[in-house]
């Protein structure tokens, strides 16, 4: 036994046999440590993926959820994929998104319902009403207008001996939306076809209340119709305004003027400007229009004053 020990005291007491022993020691520990950060890397994590492609402001139900295996690593290097389905279902695709068939989710692609924007209404300037003009396919010109194309809007009419009027009314309106008869974005998505029903815009107050009475007029056979500008307009457009006086009065004979309105001094509104001046301008107009209304009919009863 005495042997055995002073045998192995030996063995351990030589240098080159303790350098030997370390660096067999150090390679099974470098060994053992790297399959663990591997297995670690690449042992799989279950996480939702898409099983079609979910378009701007879907619901998601669980019915177009699946389940995937993908390495943890991924995981771990992405602080905004979700990996759990719960977190999933019952959320809605934000505006302006597209989930591609068997994509995984994260969490900037989905919002509840409560925060689903319209992109329609947002960022719609004080003193400026949307507007809903009912197309279809063909006076969108085969679905060819789209979201911030500007457009001018014709008149088509009959006058009372059965003549045509047809003239531009408005000019430079940008379109903020085109939509379906379901309400949905019509271009939200490439894989969908859909028919235009509505081109959304907004146009200022005063405009929108001539639009609005071109629609309810009766008489006339009023016709709407939305006509195009090129490329080059919609990077430069012009101011939005009143094109044609006569149509404008042919409008405004066939309806009643409420004692605030000022209809017949319809303003040139410039794309971007400031319309907080414009009411005041506005403002100032009314003001101006009462006092000459008020100083004609003084003027007719001293007229009359003195002829008697």
């Amino acid at each position: 036994m005495g042997s055995l020990v002073n045998s192995l005291k030996r063995f351990l007491g030589n240098k080159n046999t303790v350098t030997i022993i370390g660096v067999l020691v150090g390679v099974v520990v470098l060994y053992f440590g790297y399959q663990w950060r591997v297995n670690q890397a690449v042992s799989p994590q279950s996480v939702p993926y898409a099983k079609q492609e979910i378009t701007s402001r879907t619901k998601i139900t669980e019915e177009m959820v699946g389940s995937i295996e993908i390495p943890k690593s991924m995981v771990s290097s992405s602080d905004n994929l979700i990996t759990a389905s719960s977190e999933v279902i019952n959320k809605y695709v934000t505006f302006g998104a597209i989930i591609p068939a068997n994509s995984l989710f994260y969490r900037e692609m989905l919002v509840d319902q409560d925060k689903m924007p319209d992109s329609a209404f947002a960022d719609i300037p004080d003193g400026y009403t949307i507007y809903s003009l009912s197309v279809d396919l063909h006076s969108t010109y085969g679905n060819s207008i789209y979201p911030d194309n500007y457009i001018d809007l014709y008149i088509k009419a009959m006058e009372d001996d059965n003549k045509i009027i047809f003239g531009k009314f408005i000019e430079s309106i940008k379109v903020l939306a085109v939509k379906d008869a379901q309400g949905q974005h019509v271009f939200e998505t490439a894989t969908e076809s859909r028919q235009p029903a509505e081109l959304l815009f907004a146009v200022p107050n005063n405009m929108y209340s001539l639009l609005m009475k071109a629609g309810y007029v009766t008489t006339g056979n009023i016709e709407i119709i939305p006509v195009p500008r090129n490329a080059s307009f919609s990077a430069n457009p012009g101011d939005t305004q009143v094109s044609s006086d006569y149509i404008q009065e042919f409008i405004l004979n066939q309806s009643v003027a409420l004692p605030e309105e000022d209809d017949e001094n319809v303003e040139t509104i410039p794309n971007g400007g400031d319309t907080n001046n414009q009411n005041s301008s506005s403002k100032s107009s009314k003001t101006s229009s009462k006092s000459s209304k008020a100083n004609s009919a003084s003027s007719t009863t001293n007229s009359s004053s003195s002829k008697k």
